[in-house]
């Protein structure tokens, strides 16, 4: 076999194809060519990648610093002989590391689905034989046979072809089935417009073809995929970079303050082993043990809460990153759109008619020039309708309350709009039944077909503009009389139709055919009658239009990509909003994909941050267009759902998949599933995205506090050559209880009002913002003076260290729970949110209380943790001292409200 598989087929005549695939076109291949070009090419299906195994994928779960700090204080705890707190820590490890082993597992699951999606079987001539056989044992060189229904097993050149249409929308995202057909192409043609070509794991619509196999297996165009879902990273969220600087921050940060600490005791006098035990209860302090818990745990009820709103999360960490978002990146077809194609205007004798509607359900009005019109009373507008309803061959059925189509959405469209103007087929039936019919040809760019009885007969015709014109001598008037054609006034009409975007066809009828007559091309060669034209659009939901607008005012840029034609696409953005958004419109760049690939990467991250539409997209294309984007430091979210989407999904920040219409590549490349294919789903997802956000950084503006002012206390008492005022285990009982108890109750924080209305998380933003980093010193502050004030004043009253400790201890913990109240909002107070909001905060601060009086008064918990009981004059203190930080913290957000609202 000559060496030409890397040569551009659809520049190739059908007559070269041949000689380079060493093969016959009548014959195909004897059974010992296939088995050498078996052993050379292998069989036809997608190779697997060899990714991590699973040992190391689980193993790999541990690799994070926050988890070495757990580990660590599971060591410290275990150490320390407290098996119950080292368990439930070692648990926390665990049970984050089953999590994200097995989210990541099931993102490796996308390459196995594209392997499914090309298992099926083929039509060839091998021997000069018809045969079915695998799909998996085509070999370059078979000669395949198309038909109606089949999946096209491997990528094909055309070497004849009759009607044949092939959709193409998982693998371009056309989304209208393209009408193929053999023949020479430009060397420099798209992915999206070789029509000579056929390509693997497509399907045929319509028509019959016969073609030569060029590619298999991982040399097809859904195999090239394949590589690029492989060679796509995996980026970590936003969050988990924030929180992995910051665990490493903070491990050094522990490190270097245990050392401190432990070299300052020496220096004091004090022994090694008491140091030590005092660097253990620094380090156990230091350590948010809750924060991992927490995070998992509020990323699982925001889950809960999209799944309330359509929205499907596959990967924990999506929930966050929704959040954060600042570009989504949307296909057209089926989420902006309806993906049902429906006719907008009518051009017939001389007048414009609107169609109201959208969709198949046929229902809808008919206006010229603002005012309504019956079509039954305008000759030239029923000639035309009855045209597009009777030269058909689609049905539209109405299943289960919802209309489906069997057969070209184009003709459904047609059948749809006479349906709104009261024409059924069946009204013909006995005068005008169809007799005969020439189906569509690319060649000749029409169908036509005869109807009538032995007493007249009409043949009605539609097809391209150019093509039923041409074959036109008069036109039906308004009144219904045929008149001169004006030609140059059809051409400007359709030529205004195709700028809104619309897809127009042409209409013709003649009655000069004998009935008893076969339906020939000669019989429409000229002398028809034209009857108007008929443009049509897969139109926006209404939903998607009001999505756009609220991610608009969030500061959200929605960008189109999409393999449709340049015009269709800018004037569906132009319909939803994305064209005239303030400070756009002047600037804005629609590229297609030849615009694309003659780009530089360098040129193409400032091409895309000005362009809103691109069409005609390749696979590759859409994964350059999410890396160029993220180059600028975007949180980018990309939908889509077909073979041709999945490397951009998985790539993208957020890949957010159809869930009905989605192909299984799609969806396991995705990080979120849609369940009603709507875009306005993204919209609602991405605001409680927001909200997790908010929860979260408000645990963690809640429980730093405690982390730093026990370490605060420690150092403090090493520093003064007292005693601690709280141990090791006492740490341990503050952090575990309040984290599960008080902490975790915020993960149930209700949304703040005006969530869309402000702009998208800077994702250069650090974990600890300025406001954030001083509320959390100031508290840790106050929770020092507190703790370590109430233990030397109850020393000096001459009470014993057991019972001072205790004191220091319930500051603490009563210090954490008004400063619980504080955190619901970080800008407001609780009684402007609401103080029965979250009645989880509530429930949470009293089993927080039963257990304090446990700790405080049950004799098992004295000698478990070294506490006393404490008197009335005890708690009054510890109260006033937690009341303190409440009113401070007030006063600190009222004085930066006010500030921020002069600014």
């Amino acid at each position: 076999m000559k060496e030409k598989l890397a040569e551009q087929w659809h520049h190739l005549s059908e007559a070269d194809v041949i000689d380079s695939l060493e093969t016959t076109s009548d014959k195909g291949l004897d059974a010992s060519d296939v088995g050498h070009r078996q052993e050379q090419f292998g069989s036809n299906t997608i190779t697997q990648k060899q990714g991590r195994g699973l040992v190391v994928l689980f193993l790999l779960q541990f690799h994070q610093p926050l988890v070495y700090i757990l580990l660590a204080a599971a060591v410290v705890t275990s150490f320390l002989q407290e098996w119950v707190d080292a368990g439930v820590i070692y648990g926390v490890v665990l049970v984050n590391a089953v999590i994200g082993f097995i989210q990541e597992a099931k993102a490796v699951r996308a390459i196995e689905a594209l392997a499914h999606s090309m298992t099926s079987t083929a039509t060839v001539l091998r021997g000069g034989e018809r045969r079915q056989i695998p799909a998996e044992e085509l070999v370059p060189g078979d000669i395949v046979l198309l038909q109606s229904g089949d999946k096209v097993p491997a990528d094909l050149r055309l070497l004849s072809s009759r009607e044949l249409q092939i959709d193409e929308s998982t693998l371009t995202g056309e989304s209208v089935p393209v009408q193929k057909q053999s023949g020479l192409l430009p060397h420099d043609t798209q992915l999206a417009d070789c029509i000579n070509m056929a390509y693997s794991s497509t399907l045929v619509t319509y028509g019959i073809a016969t073609g030569a196999v060029v590619a298999t297996g991982n040399s097809t165009e859904v195999g090239r995929i394949n590589e690029l879902i492989a060679s796509a990273d995996i980026l970590a969220t936003p969050l988990t970079r924030k929180i992995t600087r910051f665990s490493g921050l903070l491990l050094y940060i522990i490190l270097g303050l245990g050392a401190i600490t432990f070299i300052v005791g020496m220096l004091r006098g004090s022994s090694w082993i008491e140091m030590f035990m005092a660097v253990v209860a620094l380090a156990v302090g230091a350590i948010p043990e809750g924060l991992p818990a927490a995070v998992t745990i509020t990323l699982a009820i925001g889950v809960a809460k999209m799944a309330k709103r359509n929205a499907i999360i596959r990967k924990l960490p999506a929930v966050e990153t929704l959040g954060s978002t600042t570009v989504i990146c949307s296909d057209k077809t089926g989420t902006l759109t309806q993906n049902q194609m429906t006719v907008q205007e009518i051009c017939a004798g001389g007048d414009l008619f609107l169609i109201s509607g959208t969709g198949y359900t046929p229902e809808g009005d008919f206006t010229r020039d603002g005012e309504s019109v019956h079509p039954q009373e305008n000759p030239a507008l029923r000639e035309c309708l009855i045209s597009g309803l009777l030269c058909n061959d689609a049905i539209v059925l109405k299943v289960d309350n919802e209309w489906q189509v069997e057969g070209d959405p184009t003709e459904a469209a047609l059948v749809v709009t006479a349906r709104k103007a009261e024409l059924e087929r069946e009204h013909f039936a006995t005068d005008l039944p169809r007799m005969d019919a020439i189906p569509f040809e690319s060649q000749y760019q029409y169908m036509a077909t005869l109807h009538g009885n032995s007493d007249s007969c009409v043949v009605y015709l539609k097809g391209g503009v150019e093509s039923v014109l041409a074959r036109c001598s008069y036109a039906l008037s308004r009144t219904g009389e045929r008149v001169a054609l004006e030609s140059d006034a059809l051409y400007r009409a359709a030529e205004q139709m195709a700028g809104k975007g619309l897809r127009v066809l042409a209409f013709a009828r003649t009655e000069s055919v004998m009935p008893d007559a076969a339906l020939a091309h000669d019989d429409v060669a000229g002398g028809l009658t034209f009857l108007g034209l008929q443009g049509m659009i897969d139109p926006p939901r209404p939903e998607a239009v009001a999505a756009v607008k609220v991610c608009r005012a969030a500061g959200i840029r929605v960008k189109m990509i999409t393999g449709d034609h340049a015009i269709t696409a800018t004037a569906i953005a132009r319909q939803i909003g994305l064209i005239d958004e303030p400070g756009v419109s002047s600037q804005m760049v629609t590229l297609n994909g030849r615009d694309i690939e003659a780009l530089s990467d360098t040129e193409l991250i400032a091409a895309v941050e000005r362009s809103v539409v691109f069409a005609r997209v390749a696979p590759e294309q859409k994964l350059r267009l999410v890396v160029a984007l993220q180059s600028s430091g975007n949180i980018v979210a990309m939908t889509g759902d077909g073979v041709n989407d999945a490397p951009a999904l998985r790539q993208a920040n957020i890949g957010v998949a159809m869930g009905i219409t989605g192909t299984e590549v799609a969806k396991e490349a995705a990080d979120m599933l849609l369940t009603d294919d709507n875009f306005s789903t993204i919209e609602a997802a991405i605001e409680e995205g927001r909200g997790v956000y908010d929860n979260l950084v408000k645990f963690i503006t809640w429980t730093l506090p405690t982390n730093l002012g026990e370490g605060f206390v420690i150092m403090a008492a090493v520093f003064a050559g007292v005693q601690l005022p709280i141990t090791p285990v006492q740490i341990l009982w503050i952090n575990m209880t309040t984290a599960v108890l008080l902490g975790l109750m915020l993960a149930f924080e209700p949304k703040e009002a005006g969530i869309m209305g402000r702009a998208p998380l800077d994702p250069r933003q650090p974990l600890l913002t300025w406001e954030v980093g001083t509320r959390i010193v100031l508290v840790g502050f106050l929770l020092l003076v507190g703790s370590f004030g109430m233990f030397e004043w109850e020393l000096h009253r001459g009470s014993s260290v057991e019972a001072a400790r205790t004191c220091a201890v319930n500051v603490f913990v009563f210090g954490e729970i008004f400063y619980l109240f504080n955190c619901r909002s970080l800008r407001y107070s609780m009684f402007r949110i609401g103080l029965f909001s979250n009645r989880w905060v509530l429930g949470g601060v009293g089993l927080t209380l039963l257990l304090q009086m446990l700790f405080t008064y049950l004799p098992a918990m004295h000698t478990a943790f070294g506490t006393r009981s404490i008197g009335l004059r005890e708690w009054g203190l510890i109260l006033s001292a937690s009341f303190v930080i409440y009113i401070v913290i007030e006063v600190e957000k009222w004085i930066r409200c006010r500030n921020s609202s002069e600014l």
